[in-house]
């Protein structure tokens, strides 16, 4: 049972997604009372999103689903900068023309999350750059810099973890914070935005915004963060053998996203359930109930609804069937990851070592040695024993592919040119 009266903070209680709250009284007498408005914010640092934005994103649709109106701020201002916040040195520096290419990959995403209009709870999605690019530094200086103090940015545990490893803070990364500030300020004046909500490494930031907004003259604003979540391993959370869990399927493709979450540790299935899925609480914990092999069932549900949410649910079930026919029904799915090949150099043959580098299943030839070595490298469900293995157009199946895994879990389709 939560501890809060908003169905609002209840929800985000009861799912586990709170770290702190600035002022958590405050916070639920006002989404208890009526209908706030809160934004988190995303720098346009690449063309997709990650995993890790996910659950803020999952907190705008709970806002949203709850009564309340999100807004999903693009950073297309402060991307011109870069967060410095727990980095060991300098973002490298975006064009303005690459920002807007990252922003318009950025969008898909929550056009499946949030639902966007003009009523008075549906969703917006605004742009920094339309009053960041438009300052004039002398007035900003005077009117916004004067309330921030130097010496307490520098006990941020951002700031101050960069400089005990010695690393040099520019003045450029350092006046992030204070347009990340404003950025909270102005969104209160244009919106009625009372809540900022991000990750805990965004926390300082978080609270410079209420801090600036108090002194400017705003109405009470508020900050809620989440856990930086890792799993039970202890391992950072969105990571795969080949980088970064993406949202876009252009980046990450639906299939290896619903591998990801079916690799779920059997101790984070509860965990990630609650977070990255819109089930019913009383029916995640019959799933989290499971015991021995029947837990890989919960795991597929996880799968499968956390890849509805991103890449929609008829995505979600292909990626399950193709999982299906791969796993238990040794059928070579023609939904799986895919590379090409020359055809030409196929014909000519080409090394089992180079070809699963070039297929994404391996980052070096030693890499490939080492699993063959180790009998986790398999062509067209047969094992490999000999690294000096030469794939050639005799291989290709009666499907024109040449079906590479590695272990149990990891397939790619070759496919000439």
């Amino acid at each position: 049972m939560s501890k809060f009266k908003s169905d609002f903070l209840s929800v985000l209680d009861e799912r586990g997604f709170i770290h702190q709250i600035s002022d958590p009284e405050g916070l639920d007498a006002a989404a208890k009372a009526g209908r706030i408005t809160a934004y988190v914010g995303y720098d346009a640092t690449a063309t997709s999103l990650h995993i890790g934005n996910l659950i803020s994103a999952t907190m705008l649709y709970w806002l949203q689903e709850t009564g309340h109106r999100p807004i999903a701020l693009m950073g297309g201002g402060t991307s011109m900068i870069g967060d410095p916040s727990f980095r060991d040195e300098q973002r490298g520096l975006l064009t303005p023309e690459a920002i807007a290419t990252n922003i318009e990959g950025i969008k898909k995403i929550f056009g499946r999350i949030l639902n966007f209009g003009d009523g008075p709870a549906d969703a917006i999605m605004v742009n920094n750059a339309d009053w960041l690019m438009k300052l004039n530094y002398v007035e900003f200086l005077r009117d916004v810099g004067r309330h921030f103090s130097v010496n307490r940015m520098l006990t941020f545990d951002s700031v101050k973890l960069r400089l005990e490893r010695e690393q040099s803070l520019s003045f450029l990364e350092f006046n992030y914070m204070i347009l990340q500030g404003y950025d909270f300020v102005e969104l209160n004046r244009r919106h009625g935005c009372v809540l900022q909500m991000g990750g805990s490494d965004q926390w300082g930031n978080i609270v410079n915004g209420i801090d600036l907004g108090h002194k400017m003259g705003t109405p009470q604003l508020y900050a809620l963060t989440t856990p930086l979540l890792t799993t039970s391993s202890g391992a950072k959370m969105g990571k795969s053998a080949s980088g970064a869990v993406w949202l876009n399927e252009e980046n990450f493709s639906p299939y290896d996203f619903w591998q990801y979450w079916r690799n779920t540790e059997d101790a984070d299935v509860e965990r990630f359930l609650k977070i990255f899925t819109r089930l019913p609480l009383g029916e995640i914990a019959k799933l989290a109930g499971l015991g021995g092999s029947e837990i890989n069932e919960a795991k597929k549900v996880l799968a499968t609804e956390a890849t509805a949410i991103v890449h929609g649910r008829k995505a979600a079930e292909q990626a399950a069937d193709t999982a299906r026919k791969t796993f238990e029904e040794g059928i070579t799915a023609d939904t799986l990851p895919t590379v090409g090949v020359d055809r030409a150099l196929l014909e000519t043959g080409v090394g089992i070592l180079s070809l699963f580098v070039s297929a994404g299943l391996a980052a070096s030839n030693g890499e490939a040695r080492r699993h063959v070595q180790g009998g986790a490298v398999r062509v067209n469900d047969q094992a490999v024993s000999d690294e000096r293995r030469v794939i050639t157009s005799a291989d290709l199946t009666s499907d024109g592919v040449v079906k590479l895994s590695l272990g149990k879990k990891k397939h790619v389709l070759v496919r000439p040119d």
